[in-house]
């Protein structure tokens, strides 16, 4: 899979802009502030429908107009893909896949595989769980669309009981309607869980390799989920906690509560490992993110490198040079 060229229209700092890429390394080179970041953000975007950054639509399109325009056209097994994405600062954005608009969002996941790596990613091991959770949720919407499905579902249920648990303080006979929401919950937020276990258990299995060669064999990694409910079942962490959400008026447990934890022997690397150990950890994890991609998809992701070189020292940016020789790589 490779990016075969992008068109910016009135994208950030772009008036217009057009791109071809080689399929194997490009290096987007320049002054700060030249917009370079924008570019491997309108990738993200075009795979995602969402920055990076966490900027909203009206924040993307050009200071002075109203609409952004962005096309990508990929080649992926042979087969050309285009995605064009119509960014607009009062309403919602419009997304087609060869021409042909698509309705939701979720449509267009897993059609462009990436793994975006920036400064802000050898941080995650350090930051708190937010950042480590979205990273899960990250890539397996991009590799498993059963996942996506249940994830969407547990966050619009989520957000549905977190109202009523606000509208009970004044309105307590709907209570009754609290098991609905819960029983719900329960069904999607298991599967959740369970594909984010299943998803810790095959990054182990890479991973564990990466870091030991990295670090030279002196340290040897490994991650685990640490969920929310204990030895209980979400269906009867919910019960347990219910009193307690009622008076705090939000969900307590699930696994928009849960964390990754990284342990290099009997060590906590996130609350215990040095700086260097947290960097190494975080390249290592990203390093797996990209052979367990090749693996499921059975093809190479894009990989997106936003200034991350400037911060690894030599050894490190050697190693993760010679790991990406084989696929399309953007680099800042």
């Amino acid at each position: 899979m490779f990016i075969e060229s992008i068109e910016l229209l009135n994208y950030r700092n772009y008036k217009q802009l057009h791109m071809d890429f080689h399929s194997g390394t490009n290096v987007l080179y320049g002054d700060n502030a030249q917009g370079k970041t924008n570019i491997l953000e309108a990738v993200y975007v075009c795979s995602t429908t969402k920055s990076h950054k966490g900027s909203k639509d009206k924040e993307i399109v050009r200071f002075g107009e109203e609409e952004s325009h962005i096309k990508l056209q990929i080649r992926k097994d042979q087969v050309p893909y285009r995605i064009d994405m119509h960014l607009k600062k009062n309403s919602p954005k419009g997304i087609a896949i060869n021409k042909i608009p698509i309705r939701k969002a979720s449509e267009l996941f897993g059609i462009v595989h990436f793994v975006f790596f920036s400064p802000e990613d050898l941080n995650i091991i350090k930051d708190g769980p937010a950042g480590r959770r979205r990273f899960i949720d990250l890539e397996l919407s991009q590799i498993d669309k059963v996942y996506l499905s249940n994830l969407s579902n547990y966050n619009r249920i989520i957000n549905q009981r977190n109202s009523l648990l606000k509208e009970l303080y004044h309105q307590d006979h709907l209570m009754d309607t609290l098991d609905i929401w819960d029983m719900q919950l329960a069904e999607y937020g298991t599967k959740v869980i369970e594909s984010r276990k299943q998803f810790i258990r095959q990054v182990n299995q890479i991973i564990a390799d990466i870091h030991y060669r990295l670090t030279g064999g002196r340290e040897r990694i490994e991650l685990s989920y640490e969920s929310s409910l204990g030895s209980l079942s979400l269906e009867q962490a919910l019960k347990k906690n219910r009193e307690r959400d009622i008076r705090m008026k939000s969900t307590s447990v699930g696994p928009h509560r849960d964390d990754l934890c990284f342990l290099s022997g009997d060590l906590d690397i996130r609350k215990f490992g040095s700086q260097g150990q947290q960097r190494t950890a975080a390249l290592s994890l990203k390093l797996s993110e990209i052979e367990l991609v090749k693996e499921v998809i059975k093809d190479t992701p894009i990989l997106l490198l936003d200034d991350v070189l400037s911060e690894l020292d030599k050894h490190r940016q050697n190693y993760l040079l010679d790991s990406i020789h084989d696929i399309q790589t953007l680099i800042t």
